[in-house]
């Protein structure tokens, strides 16, 4: 197996946890929608907002056109400052490992499929993801995972080979484009199976980066 010298992360449900089902609830309010609509709404243009062919608010009108409805400005902004809200929840284990790679100098990256306003939400709530030496949000490449241009843009970013990269990713599909560059994959499902697998792969050592680099 290859050295491992970058490690890039997808941001929801690896970073962060599920979507928050409270706040969820909070967008029914908002919208005026049922929770079926709602979802069925939400998911059918997500792909599009992600890869960049919507900006957040046509986005939200797409949904709104989509139940029959109208969402005023305030519905808008509410609906927007609320989806970020709903990917928030951090996992923490994650959030931790990166830092610890990052203090170990592992270059660390991003890349998440994820729509314009939901990246500038993230950003402006989370000042610890500037410390990853590269981020690729989808919208700003009209790109998205699986798309494997998108792969050799992370690739070029963190300037390592690919087969040099760990990417993790909750999706299977992401998981497979990645492996169709070269580089070596995971999929996220829960920390305990993830640490498990990354002590199969005789990848233990990068779990704890900080102790590697002292003996080292």
């Amino acid at each position: 197996m290859n050295l491992v010298k970058a490690v890039l992360f997808d941001f929801g449900q690896v970073l962060s946890l599920p979507a928050d089902p409270i706040v969820w609830k909070q967008m029914l309010t908002i919208s005026g929608l049922s929770d079926a609509e709602f979802h069925r709404e939400y998911w059918v243009y997500r792909h599009d907002y992600d890869r960049g062919t919507y900006t957040g608010k046509a986005y939200w009108n797409k949904i709104a056109a989509g139940a029959q409805t109208i969402f005023t400005p305030t519905q808008l902004a509410q609906l927007i400052a609320a989806d970020t809200d709903l990917w928030s929840r951090l996992n923490v284990p994650m959030v931790e490992w990166a830092q610890r790679l990052q203090q170990a100098r592992v270059r660390t990256g991003i890349l998440s499929n994820i729509g314009d306003e939901m990246a500038a939400g993230l950003t402006g709530k989370f000042d610890w993801i500037s410390a990853f030496d590269y981020c690729i949000w989808s919208h700003a490449l009209k790109l998205a995972k699986p798309e494997a241009e998108i792969y050799h843009c992370a690739a070029r970013g963190l300037a390592t080979d690919p087969a040099n990269i760990l990417f993790i990713d909750d999706k299977l599909e992401n998981i497979e484009a990645a492996h169709s560059i070269g580089m070596q994959a995971i999929q996220y499902r829960n920390h305990a199976d993830f640490e498990q697998e990354m002590q199969r792969r005789g990848l233990a050592t990068l779990l704890n980066p900080e102790v590697a680099a002292a003996k080292g």
